[in-house]
């Protein structure tokens, strides 16, 4: 198939590369609408009980408060007579909104619930209407219409869930724009360094720009079917852009490096296709087999990743394969016009390269080598002993955002905060006595301030004030409770209460469902759980079976997946040892908080990916040398000398894409970024550098070990990287015999 590809590319080069101009032109065309499509939130398993509480609750009690409103007197208390008219007349106006209902506020009801303890603030709560891009699109006008001054008198914040999203979109585009902003500029001077000419480094990001607007046209397609999260924008862009550098860097070195040995362009084309061709589309195959393991997850959030991660492989894929040898073909010698100044002429000596002498050093000293390096990233992910799971909130943005500053308002100057209570939901109906015995016990539970029902309000296990039950709460066959407490939401403290609640003896012949903030934590951390054997199980059968059909080895794929493990540990490590435990907090900016459970999810899967994409490059080399006859050492040393440049370059490119997130404002962007750079690092140095050529020593032959039955089955249907022999001259080293380049 390669072989037909390059031939293709070789007779048809010019309208191989018009067709893939006017291809961008539709992809572009189409993905502009791309982000009319996409979606915030996502981070809830639609089946759990949480998420099946909040649709009965729209159902039947016409939705929960998503809106909430904090109001400030400009000179005084709330109740002064001017404050109370203008908080009147803003109540007034809000009803009067079409994408509001249930707005409920503290002038209506006189609950001290809904007033501060200091008696300067009050709060408004609602419900914004519509589901997903509609609701967020009426939360934008509700707020832009009445957040600010209103009045002499009020001032007003938003916040609650529709605040919060109401930020957190734009703020999402905004640390794109700065990401790429510095990623670009960068990505194209590490280009040039690495290349030495101006034509070779501007190919990779031709090849990058045909990934991000090939997903963008995706993501609207996907988008236009089901909910897709926004945040795969920035996967998209960070990813298109790394796998596009790192798939053209290797077919423009090989490209390169078969020119210099003096054969023909279109032998360099050819040769190029059947070996590196081959790498990139195993390499291909074997990230978007780790991304596609977060399809099995049921939160949209992670299955968006899913879905650009996959397509954003398999578009910068195949523009590799199928664009960049004509391109190449085109171009011939002139891929190495523009040279840089700072560049020698004529091709640096691959073999004795910085990689190749770090390679034999490890496989002369195995142990002394890789024990230090082992030790390391031991130590690294050590604080994965404590690490603890939690769910975006608004905690994730600036403090100086308005949400936040609601949110720390509520916990802070409130008697409990009704935004973050649970919802009890009882869709049956349940008679006033049962009802009321329910609700006493529920408010005698440790961090229960008081249970609002439609019969009255219960504290300390009995009613408090059953004349002022609020009928919103009764529907005829349905009844809602709602339990605000005074625990930190998203505490340990408040999702053992969350459990207590649903332990708790339900009025007979009933089946509550229990929803709300805290809920929708636990039951997000239990789904993701469940979920996770599955995916990782995934990931580890699909890439052994590829690692093995690409080497012929049992051996190898254990070895890579071991190595991947230690890796991803470290990396793990570090990220609890910054974003759960606050180092760095000051630097980065960001507030420490449990790991983000979608997000610590995605960045293993990418980091994954990645690894084993870093993983095919060596070994795709080392197998090749090994298959022209060189011994164990020559060949991971040789393959190391060779690779080893393309490969930390790739890294450095990739990493520089992903480290570009640590400007974001919002933290777990933060954590996704920082964290695929670092282990994308750790990979490419620590293991492709030093524990690969140690572990290739210490296994000896056996690294290529199978038994007779698979070694069969591999000789009928494996895949290696053959082809048109490498056509560079032999060349003699300290004695050795002679090798192909």
């Amino acid at each position: 198939m390669f072989e037909r590809i390059a031939e293709l590319a070789i007779r048809r080069s010019r309208l191989v590369l018009v067709i893939a101009v006017v291809a961008v032109a539709l992809m572009g065309a189409l993905g502009a609408g791309a982000f009319g499509k996409l979606l915030g939130g996502g981070f809830d398993d639609p089946s759990s009980q949480s998420s099946r509480a909040r649709q009965v609750i729209d159902d039947r009690f016409g939705g929960e408060t998503n809106l909430v409103l904090l109001v400030r007197a400009a000179g005084g208390r709330i109740d002064t007579p001017g404050a109370e008219r203008s908080g009147r007349a803003l109540v007034a106006e809000l009803r009067k909104e079409q994408d509001l209902d249930n707005v409920v506020s503290y002038w209506d009801t006189t609950s001290p619930d809904l007033r501060s303890k200091d008696g300067r603030e009050a709060l408004v709560l609602a419900r914004v209407k519509g589901h997903d891009t509609e609701q967020q699109e009426n939360a934008k006008g509700v707020i832009d219409a009445y957040a600010g001054t209103y009045g002499d008198t009020l001032t007003v914040k938003a916040g609650g869930s529709a605040g919060v999203s109401h930020e957190m979109g734009p703020q999402t585009g905004k640390d794109l724009v700065l990401a790429e902003s510095i990623a670009v500029p960068l990505v194209l001077l590490l280009l040039l360094v690495v290349f030495g000419t101006v034509v070779a480094a501007l190919l990779p990001l031709a090849i990058a720009l045909i990934a991000i607007v090939g997903v963008f046209a995706e993501l609207y397609l996907v988008g236009s079917v089901t909910d897709v999260s926004i945040f795969a924008i920035n996967l998209t862009t960070a990813l298109g852009l790394g796998l596009g550098v790192d798939y053209a860097l290797l077919m423009i070195s090989r490209f390169r490096e078969q020119l210099a040995a003096g054969v023909s362009v279109e032998d360099a084309v050819r040769t190029t296709m059947s070996t590196a061709g081959r790498t990139v589309a195993f390499s291909a195959a074997t990230v978007a087999a780790a991304l596609a393991a977060l399809m099995v997850f049921p939160q949209y959030f992670l299955r968006s990743f899913g879905y650009s991660g996959v397509g954003v492989v398999i578009i910068a894929a195949l523009a590799t394969l199928l664009v960049m040898p004509a391109l190449l073909n085109v171009l011939g010698h002139r891929v190495n016009s523009g040279r840089m100044p700072w560049v020698k002429a004529g091709p640096a000596a691959t073999g004795t390269s910085v990689w190749g002498r770090l390679a034999r050093t490890v496989m002369r000293r195995p142990a002394f080598t890789a024990l230090p390096v082992l030790a390391v990233l031991v130590v690294a992910a050590s604080p994965l002993l404590g690490i603890t799971f939690g769910t975006a909130d608004e905690r994730a943005l600036p403090e100086g955002a308005e949400s936040r500053q609601v949110s720390v308002s509520l916990r802070e100057n409130f008697h409990g905060n009704d935004a973050a209570a649970l919802r009890v939901v009882i869709d049956a109906p349940v008679d006033k006595a049962p009802l009321a015995s329910y609700a006493a016990t529920l408010s005698g539970l440790d961090g229960v301030a008081r249970v609002e029902a439609g019969s009255g309000v219960y504290a300390e296990g009995q009613a408090t004030a059953v004349g002022r039950g609020k009928p919103a709460l009764s529907r005829p066959g349905a009844r809602q409770l709602n339990v605000v407490s005074t625990l930190t939401p998203k505490s340990d403290a408040a999702k053992e209460l969350v459990e207590e609640v649903r332990s708790t003896t339900p009025p007979p012949g009933t089946h509550p469902l229990v929803g709300g903030a805290d809920a929708e934590l636990v039951d997000s951390n239990a789904s993701i759980g469940d979920r996770l054997p599955l995916a990782v199980g995934l990931i580890v059968i699909t890439t052994f079976l590829l690692l093995f059909l690409f080497t012929g080895s049992v051996v190898q794929p254990l070895r890579a997946l071991a190595l991947n493990a230690i890796s991803l540990g470290a990396t793990l490590g570090v990220m609890t040892w910054i974003f759960q435990d606050g180092n760095l907090s000051g630097v980065l900016g960001f507030t420490p908080q449990p790991m983000e459970t979608s997000m610590t999810v995605l960045m293993f899967c990418v980091a994954f990916g990645l690894s084993m994409d870093y993983e095919v490059f060596v070994t795709s080399r080392i197998k090749e040398l090994h298959e022209l006859g060189e011994d164990d050492e020559s060949a991971v040393v040789d393959g190391l000398g060779h690779t080893g440049r393309v490969v930390s370059a790739a890294a450095a490119l990739i990493a520089v894409s992903f480290f570009a997130f640590g400007t974001a404002e919002i933290s777990f962007m933060q954590l996704f970024g920082l964290g695929s750079g670092l282990a994308i690092l750790i990979d490419a140095l620590a293991v492709r550098g030093v524990l690969v050529p140690a572990a290739m020593r210490l296994l000896g032959r056996s690294a290529w070990y199978a038994p007779g039955f698979l070694r069969t089955f591999h000789g009928r249907f494996g895949l290696s990287e053959s082809g048109p022999a490498p056509a560079a001259a032999p060349v003699e080293r300290n004695g050795k015999k002679p090798t192909r380049v």
